[in-house]
C-alpha cells in the first residue's frame, strides 16, 4: 500500500475537502438556482422602472424612495407590524400558559390535545381563510352567534368594517398560530427536570414563582424558535390577506405581500414590487438576528 493511500485511509471524514465539496455541491446548486439566483435578480430589477413587457429604464434607487415615501406602501409595512402583535405575540402568551397549565397538571389525553391544537398548521392558509371569511360574513356564524346570546347590535360585516377589519384579519393568525407554539413549549417544558419543581416547591415558591424561575428560563430556545417562525409568518403572509379581504378596504389589511402581488401583476410596475420584495427581505432578516441575537445574550 503506497504512503498516499496509507495518508488517505488516516484523514478525518470529509478530507480533502473537495470531497466534502462534491457531497454539498447538489444542495448548494439548488440553493443557489432557487433562491440566491431569484433574490439576486429581484435586486437587480429593482433599480429598473419595468413594467414587465417593454424595456425597463435606469431608475437607481427611486423605487426605493418610493417605498419609504409612498403613504399607502409605508401603510402597508406598518400593518404587517401589527399583524405581528396577532401572529406572534398573543400566541406567545397564550401558548407559554396553555402549555405551563398542562404541563404542570398532568391533563390524561394530552398527546390527543397536542393534535388538536396542531391541527390548523396541517390546514392549508386559503381553506382557514374561506372558513373564517364565512365566519366574519355579515349572515356568517360569529353574528348569529352574537345575535343568540343577545348582542345583534353588534353584529357587522367585520372584513369590511374600517376599524375592525386589520384585528379581525389578525385574530385568524392567533387561532392559526396558537397550536404550534403551544406544542413547541409543550416539548421545551418536558426536558425540565421535575427535581427543580420539587426543590422550589419545598421552599416554598408557589405555581407563578415557579413559572418565571424555572419554567421561563427553560424553554427560552423554543420561545426563540417560536418568535421566529411566526414573525417570518406575519411578515410574508399573503393568501389569507388575498382571500379574505384583498387588502380592503380601502388599503386597512394590505401588507407588503400583498403589495408585491399587487403592484407587479395588476399595476405593472414590477421594479416597484421587487423594491417592495427586497425591503420586506431585510426586514425579515433583520427582525430574526435580532431574536436570535437576544437569546444567545440571554444564554450566556
Amino acid at each position: 500500500m503506497s504512503v498516499t493511500s496509507r495518508a488517505r485511509r488516516s484523514a478525518p471524514p470529509g478530507e480533502p475537502r473537495t470531497i466534502g465539496w462534491l457531497y454539498a455541491a447538489p444542495a448548494l446548486l439548488v440553493y443557489g438556482a432557487f433562491l440566491l439566483y431569484p433574490l439576486i435578480r429581484a435586486a437587480q430589477i429593482s433599480l429598473y422602472d419595468w413594467d414587465g413587457l417593454t424595456v425597463g429604464t435606469w431608475a437607481g434607487l427611486d423605487n426605493y424612495r418610493q417605498v419609504a415615501q409612498d403613504d399607502g406602501l409605508r401603510s402597508a409595512f406598518g400593518h404587517a407590524l401589527v399583524l405581528m402583535v396577532f401572529f406572534a405575540g398573543v400566541p406567545l402568551v397564550l401558548g407559554l400558559a396553555l402549555a405551563a397549565v398542562l404541563n404542570r397538571a398532568k391533563v390524561r389525553g394530552l398527546a390527543f390535545f397536542r393534535t388538536v391544537v396542531f391541527l390548523p398548521q396541517v390546514i392549508a392558509m386559503v381553506v382557514v381563510a374561506v372558513a373564517w371569511r364565512r365566519i366574519y360574513a355579515p349572515d356568517g356564524s360569529l353574528n348569529d352567534l352574537l345575535s343568540a346570546v343577545g348582542l345583534g347590535d353588534l353584529g357587522r360585516a367585520w372584513l369590511g368594517d374600517y376599524a375592525l377589519a386589520l384585528p379581525a384579519v389578525g385574530l385568524i393568525g392567533t387561532w392559526f398560530e396558537t397550536g404550534l407554539v403551544t406544542v413547541l413549549m409543550l416539548a421545551g417544558m418536558g426536558r425540565v427536570d421535575r427535581q427543580l419543581y420539587e426543590a422550589a416547591r419545598l421552599d416554598g415558591a408557589g405555581p407563578v414563582r415557579e413559572f418565571f424561575a424555572i419554567t421561563l428560563p427553560a424553554v427560552r430556545g423554543e420561545i426563540s424558535v417560536a418568535l421566529t417562525l411566526t414573525v417570518i409568518a406575519a411578515l410574508k403572509t399573503f393568501d389569507l390577506v388575498y382571500v379574505t379581504t384583498k387588502g380592503g378596504p380601502g388599503n386597512e389589511t394590505s401588507v407588503p405581500s400583498y403589495e408585491v402581488y399587487h403592484q407587479a401583476f395588476e399595476v405593472g410596475a414590477v421594479g416597484l414590487a421587487c423594491a417592495i420584495g427586497v425591503t420586506l427581505t431585510v426586514v425579515i432578516f433583520a427582525i430574526s438576528f435580532v431574536i436570535t441575537r437576544l437569546v444567545e445574550r440571554g444564554d450566556a
